[in-house]
């Protein structure tokens, strides 16, 4: 393959893998990579006034498109500037590729003006952070970076990159990132183990964050909800897991104060987590939330959040809608009459509750303007 400078390679594979947008804040040091952004065929950079601005633009870009946002910042000063931002992309889970250049690497030793550790400073709130030093390895580690900000837990990634690496020729061939598919399934043993821990409560609770919209299993949630007759709480999320509508959602249950979330399930018998992590108030409950002799099922993808601060009785490191959709089978199945009657009573309980008042005939006329005044 025909070598060209590595920064006009880094755009060919960006564009490889469908991100033709980028948004940021540049300096100096991209002048290079910035002349080739504007050279460059269906590729554009849009520029905002603060780094912090163009970090939330960016989330927002991924959020709406359902993929990756591809963001741009300035060394150090740039990068300390969206951290803050970065942050919350971090705990939403927005898969966002953020690049930052720097100097060069022959500059390393001069500790010079702006000279900083970018990936230090990144780590912390990024899932993988690294620098590219060798104009070789500049597609393959900004590939490896792509995969790992669209694998779930999906979430932003850094890669610094030194313009020294960028002006050399780069002759690496120029794929599409592979990224694995996470549509896992569980056991029909465990699916049954949750089937039976959830089939008999009399109060059960279902809670969910934006793994369960990430998965597309919102039909799945609501069938194993409507099910169990169980009300649903979103424990932090920003996407559509339920529509508002639904007469078993019962809203947020807040991110400041944990014997707020405490109060709204503690006394739920039977307790579904899925796509989430909990809790994520600032001022958590330290002992369990739950009550004393609850079963408590957790589906999520990401196994580190399942289990991570209170015991559960299941945990199903899996997809979301294939493990709701398989439970739902199973769920009808084995669900007793009794079961049955008893779920449905529930929810239509909080369908009535939603209900509109009823209409009074001649209401909406007694306010009316005669036409002939």
């Amino acid at each position: 393959m025909e070598a060209t400078p590595g920064r006009e390679r880094l755009i060919e594979q960006f564009k490889a893998d469908g991100l033709h947008v980028m948004f940021g804040n540049p300096g100096t040091v991209e002048q290079g990579f910035l002349d080739a952004v504007d050279a460059a065929a269906d590729f554009h950079y849009v520029l905002a006034l603060q780094e912090t601005v163009a970090a939330g633009i960016a989330d927002g870009y991924a959020r709406a498109t359902g993929g990756a946002a591809l963001l741009q910042l300035h060394s150090g000063v740039g990068l300390g500037n969206g951290i803050g931002m970065l942050y919350q992309s971090l705990r939403g889970h927005t898969p966002l590729v953020v690049v930052a250049g720097d100097a060069g690497v022959r500059y390393d030793a001069m500790d010079a003006q702006m000279a900083c550790d970018l990936v230090a400073m990144a780590r912390p709130v990024t899932k993988y952070a690294t620098r590219v030093t060798d104009p070789r390895s500049v597609l393959r580690t900004v590939r490896r970076a792509v995969k790992i900000a669209l694998t779930p837990p999906r979430g932003p990634v850094f890669v610094a990159l030194p313009m020294d690496v960028l002006d050399e020729l780069n002759s690496e061939p120029v794929l599409p990132t592979s990224v694995p598919l996470t549509d896992v399934a569980p056991s029909p043993a465990s699916v049954g183990r949750a089937a039976e821990l959830l089939a008999a409560a009399e109060r059960p609770v279902v809670l969910i964050g934006d793994g369960v919209a990430l998965s597309g299993a919102q039909a799945e949630l609501v069938a194993v909800a409507e099910l169990l007759g169980a009300d649903v709480y979103e424990v932090d999320s920003s996407e559509v897991n339920i529509a508002a509508s639904h007469p078993l959602r019962r809203g947020q249950t807040g991110h400041m104060f944990g014997p707020h979330s405490k109060e709204l399930i503690g006394g739920a018998d039977g307790v579904l987590i899925v796509g989430t992590y909990v809790f994520p108030e600032v001022f958590p409950e330290l002992e369990s939330p739950f009550r004393a002799g609850a079963k408590v099922v957790h589906i999520d993808l990401d196994a580190y959040e399942i289990a991570k601060n209170h015991p559960v009785d299941l945990g199903l490191a899996a997809d979301p809608k294939e493990a709701l959709r398989a439970l739902a089978g199973v769920l009808r199945q084995r669900q007793t009459t009794r079961q049955r009657a008893a779920a449905a009573a529930r929810l239509d309980a909080r369908a009535r509750e939603r209900a509109p008042p009823p209409h009074h005939r001649g209401r909406s006329d007694e306010h009316r303007t005669p036409s002939n005044i």
